[in-house]
């Protein structure tokens, strides 16, 4: 394999609240882009991470609860399975989550004498993952994230107490960009009522994530 063609090494980490009616079968169906991308012939199959100390994969059923903290080796078309498998969990899920999502790239785990001009820059990569029911769970989560670390940097100079007014105008910002896609979405539904229905070659409006 060419040097520039080395794996990555994906990380997934997090837990998602499941709907209570969700089982194993429902999961192994919202998780297939995940286990198809490996080869695996099942979800179960595929659960396993390659790390002996990560737990992979696991159904706490007991609990209503997906969690991952699993490594497998890819590469970087693995954000579409990514993309596919939150789309499907959002579907399964009662509350808003996130997912930890670092992408490691493998070729400098191995030394190297020789200084190499050519040698592309790092993949190495970290980002988010939002899932939830709807919007609002989502932001909720993602709401919670800034103003722990907005908080978190300027208790450096400020007590807690000083900041109440900045976490209100983080929440205003949550509010009105709800307020912004609820109202985006109202737009493209049909008036109620009697009404003509709405002309033949009108876009229907997307579905939110």
């Amino acid at each position: 394999m060419p040097h520039y063609e080395s794996p990555l090494e994906i990380h997934v980490h997090g837990q998602v609240a499941l709907r209570r009616d969700v089982g194993p079968a429902h999961l192994e169906e919202a998780l297939q882009p995940l286990w198809r991308y490996t080869g695996s012939p099942s979800l179960w199959a595929a659960a396993q991470s390659c790390y002996e100390d990560e737990p992979g994969i696991a159904f706490i059923a007991d609990q209503h609860l997906l969690q991952m903290c699993w490594t497998v080796v890819g590469a970087e078309n693995f954000r579409q399975a990514l993309d596919e498998m939150c789309m499907n969990l959002n579907d399964l899920s009662i509350d808003g989550a996130v997912l930890e999502v670092t992408f490691y790239d493998t070729r400098y785990d191995e030394e190297d004498d020789e200084e190499d001009e050519e040698e592309p820059p790092t993949r190495d990569d970290f980002f988010l993952l939002f899932i939830g029911p709807d919007p609002g769970s989502i932001m909720q989560v993602q709401r919670d994230l800034l103003v722990q670390d907005v908080v978190e940097l300027m208790e450096r100079h400020f007590d807690r107490t000083e900041l109440e007014g900045i976490v209100q105008q983080i929440d205003l910002l949550f509010q009105q960009r709800l307020s912004s896609l609820v109202n985006s979405l109202q737009l493209g539904k049909p008036p109620r009522g009697g009404g003509a229905p709405p002309h033949a070659g009108g876009r229907k409006p997307r579905k939110a994530r």
